[in-house]
């Protein structure tokens, strides 16, 4: 298993949460094709995008039928101007590359709001660090996990 999955297993494990990472070497990028290779409704999905809100980094866990509503997330998050980080930001920030990058164990804590469309679903698919691997994870264990604050930012 490549590093940044085992990372995150480690993380999940000092929490008392053992993951079960999936790999799909035709990948998981996006929502849609993460989907298809699990086999569940897109709905499902948690994308965890990375942004940065008057510059500070902040994690939006967004159900992959939805988007993300990046005024709203400025609003949540006490700031104005919200832009997507970049590449480097993002590796910077959670030790992940984008499109791999979990809802938790990050490499700095960062504010994480998940959207309650997420709440659809008593168990969904997250990341698992890589643009490749995935993990099921209950709701409950997301919301302990992740410390997110529950809101509104999708559309």
């Amino acid at each position: 298993m490549a590093s940044a999955p085992q990372r995150l297993i480690d993380f999940a494990a000092g929490h008392d949460l053992p993951l079960d990472i999936h790999e799909f070497p035709e990948g998981t990028k996006t929502a849609v094709d993460a989907a298809a290779a699990i086999g569940c409704d897109v709905s499902a999905i948690v994308k965890s995008l990375v942004f940065t809100v008057d510059g500070s980094v902040v994690v939006a866990l967004i159900p992959g039928d939805l988007r993300l509503d990046t005024h709203r997330l400025g609003e949540v998050a006490g700031g104005g101007v919200v832009e997507r980080a970049g590449l480097e930001t993002v590796r910077a920030a959670t030790g992940f590359v984008a499109g791999g990058t979990p809802p938790f164990g990050h490499k700095t804590a960062l504010p994480v709001f998940a959207d309650l469309a997420l709440r659809r679903h008593e168990t969904v698919w997250a990341a698992g660090g890589t643009p490749s691997t995935v993990f099921p994870i209950s709701v409950v264990d997301l919301d302990r996990l992740a410390g997110p604050r529950w809101v509104d930012i999708s559309m």
